[in-house]
């Protein structure tokens, strides 16, 4: 046995290091590690649901914005596109022979009223604007509808029997353009608005519509002068006997491209663009009288050509005006006769005075 073998200790073994040459964290060290991690997740879940919430309601401001602006293309188109044309035909429809015209042109007119219920319901519709949306599809479909009758109602409406009741029927269809306004303005405005100011949306311009020009579209009497047909019941609309007086007309001056016809020699009339003729006449009698046609023809060359104004109302002991416009170009270069009149009225006895013929040669204008 050696010296060092002598009293030798026991030897105590050594600890062992962990693999990789780490060492293990306290619990303590753990614990704040997953807590740090912890926060750091819930930071960015937070921050994805408000990401995720804030393109919710930018998209949702935004399909609220586009809807905005599809009804403000549809209501203008309606109303530039289909009334203000519908209304001005309407209004220069008196006389001639352009019934089946103004027949055609109004069924046009209804063929793009028609296209714009169509687009209207393929509308991209918010939740909150379906009341809106509801409302706004009833404005166009009265408005459609309403001028598919009046079509159908327009040859009978000035043709010289039945028109009486096609003209009440067609004036009847003015009350569901008014109807559509008021809808409109009653209804799909305050929907629209409620919705914008509902998600805090600001600076946008919630479009008007306005389909009847004018409340005197609702008048029978308005809209027979308008076609150029004389309502031949009641108040001239009311039937029944002629009110107690006299009554009647009598033609007093007629000119026509700035020169005053004369029914003793030959007149020469430069055949402008849009010939108007300008009739007055006297109501000679006691009585006023409404619903009064006065009727100018061209006739001598060809096919007559006609042409028909209705003076709304004439009262009694007064002279009357009205312009007849002419609806095509006269014959140019040949002689021809004007023959103008006006109709009788009820309880007029006396006609001669209602009518004068006039030799009339139209020139080429300058």
């Amino acid at each position: 046995m050696s010296f060092f073998d002598e009293g030798d200790e026991p030897r105590r073994p050594r600890p062992r290091r962990p693999s990789g040459g780490t060492v293990s964290a306290d619990p303590q060290t753990v614990r704040v590690r997953q807590g740090v991690a912890l926060g750091v997740g819930l930071l960015v879940l937070i921050l994805l649901v408000v990401g995720i919430n804030s393109c919710r309601s930018s998209a949702k401001k935004r399909s609220l914005r586009d809807y905005n602006r599809d009804v403000a293309s549809l209501v203008q188109e309606s109303d530039d596109q289909v009334s203000k044309p519908f209304f001005e035909q309407l209004a220069g429809a008196g006389g001639g022979d352009n019934s089946i015209n103004l027949e055609t042109q109004v069924n046009q007119l209804r063929v793009v009223a028609e296209d714009l219920v169509k687009r209207a319901r393929n509308l991209d519709v918010p939740d909150e604007m379906r009341a809106a949306q509801s409302n706004l599809l009833l404005v166009l479909e009265l408005r459609r509808d309403a001028l598919t009758k009046i079509a159908a109602k327009l040859p009978t409406a000035q043709a010289q029997s039945g028109a009486d009741q096609a003209v009440t029927q067609l004036t009847g269809q003015m009350t569901a353009f008014l109807a559509s306004d008021v809808i409109y303005s009653q209804r799909v405005i305050p929907y629209i608005r409620r919705a914008l100011d509902g998600n805090e949306i600001t600076g946008q311009t919630i479009p008007t519509s306005q389909f009847l020009p004018s409340v005197t579209w609702l008048d029978e009497t308005q809209v027979a002068s308008r076609l150029g047909t004389a309502l031949r019941g009641g108040g001239r609309r009311t039937g029944g006997a002629a009110a107690p007086g006299s009554h009647g007309h009598g033609i007093s001056t007629v000119s026509v491209g700035g020169v005053d016809l004369s029914t003793d020699g030959a007149n020469r009339v430069p055949a402008g663009a849009n010939l108007t003729f300008t009739v007055k006449f006297q109501n000679q009698g006691e009585n006023d009288e409404q619903g009064v046609p006065v009727k100018v023809s061209i006739e001598g060359s060809g096919r007559p050509v006609t042409a028909q104004a209705v003076v709304p109302t004439t009262s009694a002991g007064s002279e009357a005006s009205v312009d007849v416009p002419l609806k095509q170009a006269p014959p140019i270069g040949a002689p021809v006769t004007i023959n103008v009149a006006v109709d009788p009225v009820p309880g007029e006895k006396v006609t001669d005075n209602n009518k004068q013929s006039y030799p009339v040669l139209f020139t080429r204008g300058q």
